[in-house]
């Protein structure tokens, strides 16, 4: 018969090997994330480049901001989650304040789930219409991060609608970005809602600029 420290040890064992392979599942070491690093880090300078010589950019149409390369937390595989979109059953107009002091219309259409340490948290899906008259969607949000190590208005998301009501999206923090507005005062962005705020240091994306 085994005895009582005999007992432990074999506990022990077993939760390490537990620990181990979970971590193993959202390591960067295996050949498909290290493909995803690498595009990731690609889309990075793509973005860079941009900045520093689009016309539209910022930095190009406010000559009292210098071009530096974006700053941005190192990739996360823990800030990577997977959600159907659960819609809201009444979908109200809300007004959206901007860094201008205006107001925007906007749809709070539903929201993802991001599950993470034995909690629920939700971010807010918003529907939007261009001056064409076509939608589109957008996800801001702040954390706990936001105002100290990320930018203090807020950070957003890319987010595309699909028509499957069972579609399962990747919410990616790693591609979370800033406004045009977080590097000039020329341009106006919405403001994230109370409701808006995910209570977690959400250590992944683009961080202050500078």
């Amino acid at each position: 018969m085994l005895s009582k420290a005999s007992y432990v040890l074999i506990v022990i064992l077993f939760f390490t090997l537990l620990i181990t392979e979970a971590c193993k599942e959202k390591s960067f070491d295996d050949p498909e994330m290290k493909t995803y690093v690498e595009n990731l880090l690609k889309e990075r300078k793509e973005k860079d480049y941009s900045l520093q010589f689009d016309m539209s950019s910022p930095f190009n149409r406010d000559t009292t901001i210098t071009f530096k390369p974006l700053n941005y937390y190192e990739p996360n595989p823990d800030f990577i989650f997977k959600s159907k979109l659960i819609q809201f059953d009444i979908q109200d107009t809300v007004e959206i304040l901007g860094t201008r002091g205006e107001t925007r219309p906007a749809i709070a259409l539903g929201f993802l789930e991001l599950k993470k340490d034995g909690r629920v948290h939700r971010i807010n899906v918003y529907k939007s219409f261009d001056r064409m008259g076509e939608p589109y969607y957008s996800i801001w949000f702040t954390d706990k991060t936001t105002g100290k190590d990320t930018y203090g208005v807020g950070r957003y998301l890319d987010f595309e609608l699909k028509d499957d009501l069972e579609f399962i999206y990747t919410i990616d923090f790693n591609r979370a970005y800033n406004p045009y507005c977080a590097y000039s005062s020329l341009f106006t962005c919405p403001i994230p809602r109370a409701e808006d705020y995910i209570d977690m240091e959400i250590e992944a994306g683009e961080k202050n600029f500078h």
